[in-house]
């Protein structure tokens, strides 16, 4: 028997009471933090934005600060309350929280909510992620685009509230396994990249080419199907089982397709242009739509295809886009692009090698990303099961 289960059955042997958020504490909501408020010193301040993107169960400093002259008129929260954003693009976000364990007060902006209760701050943060959470919320959210939960609503969730021993106890089981998660989780994302690494320096040396291959433009070697494509705004999208594309990939999903086949899709405009934060060409197959944000290109083979997909995503194609505001890849400019051709069998022989190597880097069902995601399940699944108490009858 656990150190757990021992102290449910000595304290709680009759069941854990279940008490609504709002018996066992209360919310108030952040006031206005603009992102351009935030300084680099100062009175700490969370913006809710960074609940979701920087900060993870717990925390004891902020990422940035506002003024002292500001934080004076603006909520704060204290050592162990916890700030949730109410804010998101989707569902699973919405509430996600963080437990304030800092020394200081730290101001909180709005779309997020303080709330201040009288269980152990971590316990609270780690049943907030937990799915008992998550099924209650759902019935509570609304919006559209942006989806939000009120401070109301959040009032009516249910919580285990077990004696403090047993609350404190699972923090530590909880504290330890998401350290070793955390750990091994680091270990394995460094293994992975050094994964990546060798397939850029193996997929270099392969399309590293003798003086004898040929060289053409792309507008030589693609039909350009650019004359098909159709924008259509969100507002007027009908939802439905094929892809929309976009200038970095999937936006959305259509009633209606514009194209069936196998296609190369390359970003006409976007910061990843220069930037290079994601892939500019990617493949598409099957019944798509795409609007007039990637050009659409087709190709005699899928070696021919893949191999001028991998090449892009190689190389410096700065040269080839507009220095307007809106960096832009025009079709003209595209058809431009010097691209390697080898013989038809050589072309195979590449694309064979990095197709298998690049499923072993990226594929989430194979190799080092499966482990990560392995390891992140175990430990869901038992902070789930820790959390999960049988209830007291009334």
């Amino acid at each position: 028997m656990s150190r757990i289960d021992g102290l449910i059955q000595e304290l709680c042997p009759d069941g854990v009471k279940f008490e609504s958020l709002g018996e066992v504490g209360s919310f108030t909501r952040g006031s206005g933090i603009q992102k351009a408020d935030l300084i680099e010193d100062g009175v700490g301040a969370i913006h809710y934005g960074q609940i979701h993107t920087h900060y993870r169960t717990w925390a004891r400093e902020t990422k940035s600060f506002v003024a002292p002259e500001m934080a004076v008129r603006l909520k704060l929260a204290r050592t162990g309350d916890l700030v949730i954003a109410t804010t998101s693009e989707d569902d699973e976000a919405v509430g996600k929280a963080v437990a304030w364990l800092g020394a200081n007060e730290v101001a909180v902006s709005t779309d997020a909510y303080i709330f201040r209760h009288s269980l152990d701050p971590k316990y609270m943060a780690y049943f907030f992620q937990t799915d008992q959470f998550h099924l209650q919320k759902r019935r509570f959210i609304t919006g559209t685009k942006v989806r939000r939960i009120s401070g109301d609503n959040l009032a009516k969730v249910l919580i285990p509230a077990p004696p403090i021993e047993v609350q404190q106890e699972i923090v530590r089981v909880l504290d330890l396994f998401q350290s070793l998660e955390a750990e091994l989780g680091a270990e394995l994302e460094a293994e992975l990249e050094a994964r990546r690494r060798q397939y850029d320096h193996y997929r270099d040396s392969l399309l590293t080419f003798p003086g004898t291959v040929h060289w053409a433009t792309l507008g030589e070697v693609a039909a350009n199907l650019d004359s098909m494509r159709k924008p259509v705004s969100k507002a007027a999208r009908v939802r439905g089982q094929y892809p929309y594309y976009g200038a970095s990939g999937i936006v959305d999903y259509v009633d209606d397709y514009l194209f069936d086949g196998d296609y190369l899709l390359v970003s006409e405009d976007g910061a990843n242009l220069l930037a290079r934060s994601k892939p500019i060409a990617f493949s598409a197959s099957g019944k798509i739509w795409v609007n007039n944000h990637a050009h659409v290109l087709e190709f005699d083979s899928y070696a021919t295809r893949r191999l001028i997909e991998v090449y892009l995503n190689s190389i410096d194609i700065s040269m080839y886009v507009g220095a307007a505001a809106q960096p832009k890849l025009t079709q003209k400019n595209l058809n431009r692009i010097r691209v390697p051709v080898p013989p038809l069998a050589e072309q195979e022989r590449i694309v064979a090698i990095l197709d298998k190597f690049g499923a072993l880097v990226n594929d989430l069902s194979i190799g080092l990303p499966a482990e990560l995601a392995a390891r992140r399940q175990q430990y869901e699944y038992y902070r789930d099961r820790l959390l999960t108490f049988s209830e007291r009858a009334a």
